[in-house]
């Protein structure tokens, strides 16, 4: 180290390259993941290289870098347990409730319900809903190609969506 101070970039890099393996030692005793192992020792080269002006060579060097390694280890570790106390992370299990392939009978169910709904309802109010929702499209544009006033449509479209609720509320209440 005390070269590296002096500039010598070679034995700087060779101690560099000399402590990784000693500094891996250290936080592989205290975190069990790889990556935080791997975090941990560039955090450590990081620390050493920062702070190398602060080593005094007439005092031994292992004390010095073991000391900097268990600190930053030790933040570590804390950073991770408080991360990890936080997350619940999710199993395999858990997220195919939310994929395509487990609820395609149900999305193909309720389109047909929605589809049928919206043929009882009202022919004003079914036009709403299709120009609407829909087709996308935005109030002025419904209002021309429907021919209602964009009141009326906003009118529509409130009571289609109260009668929508209550047609699929009583077939789902049969069923």
């Amino acid at each position: 180290m005390a070269h590296a101070q002096d500039g010598d970039q070679g034995a700087y890099r060779r101690l560099l390259q000399d402590i990784t393996p000693y500094i891996r030692s250290i936080a592989g005793r205290r975190l069990s993941e790889p990556s935080d192992i791997e975090d941990a020792v560039q955090d450590v080269l990081l620390t050493v290289h920062s702070i190398r002006h602060t080593y005094d060579p007439t005092r031994p060097f292992a004390p010095w870098l073991a000391t900097i390694a268990n600190r930053r280890v030790v933040d570590i570790l804390r950073r991770v347990m408080r991360s990890r106390s936080r997350h619940t992370p999710l199993e395999p299990m858990h997220e195919t409730f939310a994929s395509p392939e487990t609820n395609i009978e149900e999305g193909v169910s309720n389109a047909d319900v929605l589809a049928k709904a919206i043929d009882k309802l009202p022919q004003s109010q079914r036009e709403a809903v299709t120009l609407l929702k829909l087709k996308e499209m935005s109030l002025n544009d419904a209002a021309v190609s429907s021919g209602m006033s964009v009141a009326s449509l906003k009118v529509a479209m409130h009571r289609a969506l109260k009668n929508l609720r209550k047609i699929i509320g009583d077939e789902g209440g049969e069923a």
